[in-house]
């Protein structure tokens, strides 16, 4: 598989495979984050999820994209052309059941944000992605128990994606920030002071 990939790097904002356009290739995240997105025939745009170092793009025997594949961060990615993936797919068992393994893990996390949208405050919910970046990011640093990161989305994806307004979203930093769980910088510069405390605070 090695002497079919190939590494490629995108910027901030390259839409990567629009909404029902064939997906060239299929891809590991190496680095950064991808955003997916579905545009509804108004064209108000919805989050649908986002995807992290080692997460898998694409779907095999499943030539277009249900949809819109965008990078949020500057990423990384290993890609593989389809034709060849999929020839190799087919005649190996453990490639399959490794990509049904990882599939599975992304359906759990699927899950997962499902509840925190479903369930949780306002509050729940932004403590709760900023937990999940501060755990999947590969940037992520810590030092001397400050877990410090940049958000990969803007106060207006962000509310996008958690189903909120965009001052309900900085209405909440606020609060985490006068409570002393996180300080905020160059707006979107996060230093999480007491991680368990922000676990706490998205319900966890």
């Amino acid at each position: 598989m090695s002497k079919m990939s190939t590494q490629k790097a995108y910027s901030s904002g390259h839409t990567l495979v629009a909404d029902e356009e064939e997906f060239p290739f299929f891809a590991n995240v190496l680095e950064g984050v991808v955003k997916l997105s579905k545009i509804l025939p108004d064209g108000r745009q919805q989050i649908v999820g986002l995807q992290f170092a080692p997460d898998f793009m694409g779907r095999p025997f499943h030539s277009e994209s249900s949809l819109s594949v965008e990078s949020a961060t500057d990423t990384l990615l290993c890609t593989i052309p389809r034709r060849q993936f999929e020839e190799m797919l087919s005649k190996s068992p453990e490639l399959q059941n490794r990509l049904l393994k990882q599939t599975l893990i992304e359906l759990d996390a699927s899950r997962d944000w499902l509840v925190t949208l479903g369930r949780k405050n306002a509050g729940e919910k932004v403590s709760s992605y900023l937990f999940m970046i501060s755990q999947n990011c590969v940037h992520t640093q810590e030092t001397e128990g400050v877990v410090s990161f940049d958000l990969p989305l803007t106060r207006a994806d962000t509310a996008d994606f958690l189903g909120l307004t965009i001052e309900t979203v900085s209405r909440q930093l606020s609060k985490l920030k006068k409570s002393g769980t996180i300080e905020i910088s160059h707006n979107r510069h996060i230093d999480v002071l007491d991680i368990e405390e922000l676990k706490l605070a998205g319900g966890d």
